[in-house]
C-alpha cells in the first residue's frame, strides 16, 4: 500500500516533488542524482525542445515575447510578439491612409472639366502629366502637393457649388460645343470663379429654374435622360384648352411612338383657360411643347417653376441664389 501510495504521489504532484521517503527502493537522494535531468522543470533537455519551432509559438506566462499579455475578442491568449505585430500593423495602415492620395481621374473630374470616363480617356491619350511627366495608368494616385496639368494647363479640385438661376427671356442654353450669344453661363459669370454646368436645358424663350453646379458627376446624372427628374411647368398656350384634350393628355400620349408619362396636368388655379400646369418627368428636349403640340396646341410661354424638388419661390427673374446644404443633400439621393 505504501509503494502504491507514494507512486500515485509522485504522478500527482510531479517531478517537482522533493519529499524524503523511499520511492520504488530508492532513496529520495538517488533518485535526485539519477534523474535530475528528467526531474527539473526547466533542464538542459528542455531548454533545447524551447528553441524547436513548435515551442516559440507556444503562449506562456513567463516573460518575453511569448508570455501573454490579454486575450482576443474571440478568448484566445494573444502573445506579447502577436499584440506587437498587430500593432504594427494598424500604423502601417493608418500611415498608409493617411498618405493616400486621390485617382487621377477623380481628381480631374473634381477640377470640373470632365467626368470621370472622359477623364480616363484623356489619361489614355496622354494629355494629362503629374510633376512634368505624362501618366497613362488608369488607378494612378495624386499625392498632396503633386502639380497636375491638363493640355499643359495646371488644374486643381475645386469645393463644390450649388446654385439655382431663375431664367429670363433672351438667354439660350448651348449644348456642349455649341456657341451662342447671350446663355445662361454669361449670367452666372460672377456667382463662382470655377466651371459650372447647368441642369435642365431651357429654350432661348423659356423661363423659370436651372441648376448650375461644378460637381459635373452630380450633373451628368440629373441631366440624363433615363433619370426621370420631377419637373413642373406653368404654359400659356395659343388658344384655350378643351376639356377633352385635358383628359386625353391625362391618360398619356405617344412622342416618336414611345410613350409619355404626364404625372399630373390641370388648369391653373384662378388663371385663364389658356393657363396650364403640367408635371413631367422626361428629358427629352422640348418635350412640354411637343406634348401639347400632339393635340393640337402652341405654348407660347413656357415656365418651369419646379427641378427636382427645388423651386423658385422669392427669387427675382434674372437673379441667382446658392443651394442650402439640405437641399444638396436631397438633389444627390435623386
Amino acid at each position: 500500500m505504501q509503494k502504491i501510495f507514494n507512486t500515485m504521489s509522485r504522478g500527482n504532484e510531479g517531478s517537482k516533488s522533493k519529499g524524503s521517503g523511499r520511492r520504488d527502493g530508492k532513496s529520495a537522494g538517488a533518485s535526485k542524482g539519477n534523474d535530475r535531468r528528467n526531474d527539473r522543470p526547466y533542464s538542459d533537455k528542455g531548454k533545447s525542445s524551447s528553441r524547436g519551432k513548435g515551442s516559440n509559438d507556444r503562449p506562456t506566462t513567463r516573460g518575453g515575447k511569448n508570455q501573454v499579455v490579454g486575450t482576443s475578442r474571440s478568448g484566445k491568449p494573444v502573445t506579447k510578439k502577436e499584440y506587437i505585430d498587430r500593432k504594427k500593423a494598424e500604423s502601417f495602415t493608418k500611415r498608409k491612409t493617411d498618405k493616400a492620395g486621390t485617382r487621377l481621374n477623380k481628381y480631374i473630374a473634381n477640377s470640373g472639366l470632365c467626368s470621370r470616363r472622359d477623364a480616363d480617356i484623356y489619361i489614355k491619350a496622354g494629355s494629362v502629366s503629374v510633376n512634368g511627366k505624362p501618366v497613362v495608368e488608369m488607378g494612378y494616385q495624386v499625392m498632396p502637393g503633386d502639380e497636375v496639368r491638363f493640355d499643359d494647363r495646371p488644374i486643381q479640385p475645386s469645393k463644390k457649388e450649388y446654385f439655382i438661376l431663375n431664367k429670363p427671356k433672351g438667354f439660350n442654353s448651348p449644348r456642349k460645343g455649341e456657341r451662342s450669344s447671350r446663355t445662361v453661363l454669361d449670367l452666372m459669370e460672377s456667382a463662382s470663379p470655377n466651371s459650372l454646368h447647368f441642369v435642365g436645358r431651357l429654350g432661348r424663350a423659356s423661363l423659370g429654374i436651372m441648376l448650375f453646379t461644378n460637381d459635373l458627376e452630380l450633373a451628368n446624372k440629373l441631366n440624363n435622360p433615363k433619370q426621370k427628374l420631377r419637373k413642373i411647368y406653368q404654359v400659356a398656350l395659343d388658344r384655350s384648352f378643351k376639356h377633352e384634350d385635358l383628359m386625353q393628355l391625362r391618360n398619356g400620349i405617344l412622342i416618336d411612338r414611345e410613350p409619355i408619362e404626364i404625372k399630373e396636368i390641370n388648369y391653373v388655379e384662378n388663371g385663364k383657360n389658356n393657363e396650364i400646369g403640367i408635371e413631367i418627368h422626361s428629358g427629352k428636349d422640348n418635350i412640354v411643347q411637343r406634348v401639347f403640340e400632339a393635340v393640337g396646341y402652341e405654348v407660347k410661354v413656357l415656365d418651369r417653376v419646379v427641378l427636382g424638388g427645388l423651386t423658385k419661390k422669392d427669387l427675382p427673374r434674372g437673379h441667382y441664389r446658392k443651394l442650402k446644404d439640405q437641399e444638396v443633400i436631397n438633389l444627390k439621393m435623386i
